[in-house]
């Protein structure tokens, strides 16, 4: 199931497509689209396409090792650029599996820890970028991040 989410005036500017390859998640495909907008909007992002595709641990395995040269599983790898006219194009893949993980390690339902994927891998894809271990939580991208996601679970 997937679904795609223009936005407003602007309803070809800001293009999310959601792909769940079959995945039972507790997010509605358009609800995920709205979050990745959000952050899109935030940003005063003019034009976008972005791709959300939710991932089995042994896709998101194949993934990581061939573009990252980890092995295993991980929650959520970006990719993102802008093209010569200033297009932001983009592809976030999340494993729910190991979202799930995550979520209960940290006392959050997988609905809130799939949403803040999303919002996480939109400010990726525009080029934030985090320190690793504990830093990250206060890095200036978490920050804006825990903002955009409070917005996207009150709505």
């Amino acid at each position: 199931m997937s679904a795609t989410r223009p936005t407003g005036r602007a309803a070809s500017a800001l293009r999310v497509l959601v792909n769940r390859e079959g995945l039972r998640v507790p997010v509605a495909s358009a609800r995920m689209a709205d979050a990745v907008q959000r952050v899109l909007r935030a940003e005063k992002v003019k034009s976008a396409m972005v791709s959300v595709t939710l991932m089995t641990p042994r896709e998101m395995a194949a993934l990581n090792r061939k573009h990252l040269k980890h092995s295993g599983p991980t929650d959520i790898i970006t990719f993102g650029f802008r093209d010569p006219a200033g297009a932001v194009i983009g592809d976030v893949y999340i494993c729910p599996d190991v979202a799930r993980e995550n979520a209960a390690a940290f006392g959050v339902s997988l609905r809130e820890e799939l949403l803040r994927l999303a919002v996480h891998g939109s400010l990726h894809v525009l080029g934030y970028e985090h320190p690793d271990g504990e830093a990250r939580v206060k890095s200036p991208m978490w920050k804006r991040q825990e903002r955009i996601l409070r917005q996207v679970l009150e709505a």
